[in-house]
């Protein structure tokens, strides 16, 4: 599109999470006027620590905020898979991407914040409920609770895996439930029994468990994580110290100690849902990202990452298309492939057979762990 065109362009985001914020971003800087638009009265994340891969440290260096989110990461070398009792089954380097070759590990309070730090004051409208938006051909109209409107252009669905927007105008398929729970918590250094001896990411699998320690050494803290099969669907499950240390039985004995040592009161507790890939993500003045499009299980660490990168694409997409109709299009051409495909990945879960799977070539250290 014309550089006039975008910036004449008023573009509505809904929700102000990691894709909300870097679409508003990636899509302020083509000149857009850019308005968001968020349910909650402030802006937090809950939860604990996640990577953010090469690709998207690239993006950041290209909307000039790389150095607001690097201050506040530990860059990793390699993504380590070991068994319960910590024999190591495979070690793998984060790919590079051209200048590029670190993961930086990063709590999704410090990341959420800096990504909203990078948005210019009034672009975020906070206690904003969406309840209809409605493409009306030459724009769409936003409806929220309380019956303030708001009109756009464009208007960009970032409203997570409960999606509004999705809901309305794409898919009304619910959530999956995956089986699993998530307990994650952010616990200091010291209190990891030694197990953080470096800033790279590992993960001990077994018996149904995944246990995460991700190094957060710009806080002193490491992101501690369990994963494990469960059968109760319940969004926000109540679950006690003594279920938790249940799915850690077994593990290598510092794992226990930490698990027992969790003050239950910090520890983020859900049940794990995705999505079924959506069809269509784009009417000619409504399109998805993140979440929205296409929800994933964490298993692969990949959900922020392609949520950002849905809005660099989408902002690329405006770019180089001759109107906004071919952009959505060139868009989801761009996006749908790869997140479809991350989707089913990240279904696969983590055994030894599916890492083999994940990761062709590489043969466990271990066999029957699991």
């Amino acid at each position: 599109m014309q550089l006039s065109d975008l910036k004449n362009l008023k573009i509505a985001v809904v929700g102000a999470g990691y894709g909300g914020a870097a679409a508003a971003k990636a899509l302020s800087l083509l000149g857009a006027r850019v308005d968001v638009y968020e349910q909650a009265g402030r802006v937090r994340e809950v939860g604990a620590g996640i990577g953010l891969r090469p690709s998207t440290m690239n993006r950041f260096r290209e909307w000039g905020i790389f150095d607001a989110i690097a201050d506040v990461t530990s860059p990793s070398d390699y993504f380590e898979i070991l068994t319960d009792t910590g024999e190591p089954i495979m070690k793998e380097a984060w790919p590079a991407d051209g200048e590029q070759v670190h993961t930086h590990l990063i709590h999704r309070g410090d990341f959420i914040d800096a990504l909203m730090g990078a948005l210019p004051d009034g672009m975020v409208h906070l206690g904003h409920k969406l309840e209809s938006v409605e493409d009306k051909g030459e724009g769409a109209v936003l409806t929220f609770a309380g019956g303030a409107t708001a009109e756009a252009d464009l208007v960009v669905g970032a409203d997570g895996i409960k999606s509004v927007v999705r809901h309305q105008l794409f898919s009304r398929k619910p959530p999956v439930f995956s089986g699993e729970h998530a307990y994650r918590t952010v616990i200091s250094t010291d209190a990891a029994h030694g197990m953080v001896v470096d800033d790279n990411l590992r993960m001990y699998i077994g018996r149904g468990t995944k246990v995460y320690l991700l190094p957060l050494r710009h806080r002193g803290q490491v992101s501690f994580d369990i994963t494990a099969l469960n059968t109760d669907g319940t969004w926000a499950p109540q679950v006690t110290k003594e279920d938790l240390l249940k799915t850690v039985e077994g593990f290598d004995e510092r794992l226990v100690a930490i698990t027992r040592d969790l003050d239950m009161d910090t520890v983020n507790i859900r049940a794990v849902y995705d999505i079924d890939p959506v069809d269509t993500w784009h009417t000619d003045r409504v399109v998805l990202v993140g979440d929205a499009a296409h929800s994933m299980l964490h298993h692969q660490g990949q959900g922020a990452n392609s949520a950002i990168e849905d809005g660099g694409a989408l902002a690329d997409a405006l770019k180089r298309a001759g109107s906004l109709k071919e952009a959505l299009a060139l868009y989801q051409a761009t996006r749908k492939p790869v997140t479809d495909e991350l989707q089913r990945i990240s279904r696969q879960g983590w055994t030894e057979e599916e890492i083999n799977d994940v990761f062709p070539g590489q043969k466990p250290a271990a066999a029957g762990q699991e």
